[in-house]
């Protein structure tokens, strides 16, 4: 499949599972993606979903591309996990569509006690994400998305939570991997599915 990437600062898009969707749904989805540079400081290309999300077409192809691009079976699975703050806006309501429970990984301090707290690396520094302590029932599997996966760090840190609440990760569903940063090595060989990829 060949797409039109729109402006040109999302030259170098790279198709992975969008192909599972129609061509002219694809594109459109494309063209409301916005890449940003020099933000949020200088040298860095921002990925921008949020037009794609305002826009009740695209966001209906996302969701849906989302839904086909799945790289496990939809039976092998029982929650969908997001990562604040834009997993959410992709990942719940992919699990209405799916039928499936929706667990949110937040941004520590965010959730009332009792937590179950997970740290990571950041290029400067440590972050946290949490998930309530009983919020995945012991033996649960868990398909954990966001809309972007860059050094992985943060999905890391969701599966391992995931693992300490006494679940299972059933796998990962990006819709956007930045390239060349080696994110999806450190998911330890889960099934993951993305959408498109850009250079970093």
């Amino acid at each position: 499949m060949v797409l039109d990437a729109g402006d040109s600062t999302n030259s170098g898009l790279r198709i992975e599972r969008l192909d599972a969707i129609d061509t002219s749904d694809a594109e459109y989805l494309i063209s409301k993606i916005r890449t940003i540079p020099d933000f949020p400081a200088k040298g860095i290309m921002f990925r921008d979903f949020i037009p794609a999300m305002s826009d009740p077409r695209a966001f209906a192809i996302l969701i849906d591309a989302l839904k086909k691009s799945i790289s496990i079976d939809e039976g092998s699975f029982d929650y969908i996990g997001g990562l604040e703050a834009r997993g959410f806006l992709a990942g719940a309501p992919l699990a209405l569509a799916m039928g499936k429970g929706f667990v949110a990984f937040r941004k520590a301090g965010k959730l009332p006690p009792p937590t179950l707290k997970r740290e990571y690396d950041l290029e400067y520094g440590q972050a946290s994400i949490e998930i309530e302590e009983d919020v995945i029932p012991k033996g649960a599997k868990v398909l954990i998305v966001d809309d972007l996966i860059a050094t992985g760090g943060t999905a890391q840190a969701a599966a391992k939570l995931v693992e300490d609440a006494g679940a299972d990760v059933a796998g990962f569903a990006f819709v956007m991997e930045l390239d060349g940063l080696n994110g999806r090595g450190k998911l330890g060989g889960y099934p993951t599915s993305v959408l498109m990829g850009l250079p970093a």
